[in-house]
């Protein structure tokens, strides 16, 4: 997908609904940043002169730092925008749908948060084609994220707890994915 194609279905996936979310899922929420991830976001503060300084925090993975309350760097709170729209971390694009891959099974199980945690999850379920287009969305981000991931960040994604979730399907992970997760 060429970073236009890309900006323009990851603005065509903001929901509005977002703005006006009491919950805040900007808070703590450590969205994995892959290395490539990691460039196209520096291209775009830079190009468009955003102001940001040590935008990252490095450990067991990559994420996006976080304010002294703990909001991430890149929400504008006055908007209740992301100031990194188009090119914001994958997790970010998929929300409300988050995943976990089973080894035993060699599954990648899909997850919707609960409406009661994201708003935007209830308007999803009451609009088919919407849900339908983000479910596409949302899979292929996570998809290109599981992809890029290394072996150790992968598996601290994974060791992280997604309460507040329902199982909305599966499908088979790839080998690769799953030898990089038995490595």
């Amino acid at each position: 997908m060429s970073p236009k194609t890309d900006r323009k279905t990851r603005q065509a996936n903001f929901f509005h609904v977002c703005q006006t979310c009491p919950n805040g899922c900007c808070i703590n929420a450590r969205p994995p940043i892959t290395r490539r991830r990691r460039q196209i976001i520096q291209a775009f503060l830079q190009k468009n002169s955003v102001a940001v300084d040590d935008p990252f925090e490095d450990g067991m993975y990559t994420f996006p730092r976080e304010t002294d309350e703990g909001h991430c760097i890149f929400l504008d709170k006055a908007l209740r925008k992301c100031r990194i729209q188009p090119v914001k971390p994958e997790t970010c694009v998929a929300g409300p749908f988050t995943f976990d891959i089973d080894v035993k099974t060699g599954k990648l199980v899909w997850f919707l948060k609960t409406s009661e945690i994201c708003p935007l999850a209830g308007s999803l379920s009451e609009d088919r084609e919407a849900y339908r287009k983000h479910e596409k969305s949302a899979k292929s981000e996570i998809l290109r994220l599981v992809w890029e991931l290394n072996s150790e960040a992968l598996r601290t994604i994974l060791a992280i707890e997604e309460p507040d979730t329902v199982k909305v399907g599966e499908d088979n992970a790839a080998p690769e994915v799953l030898a990089k997760l038995k490595a």
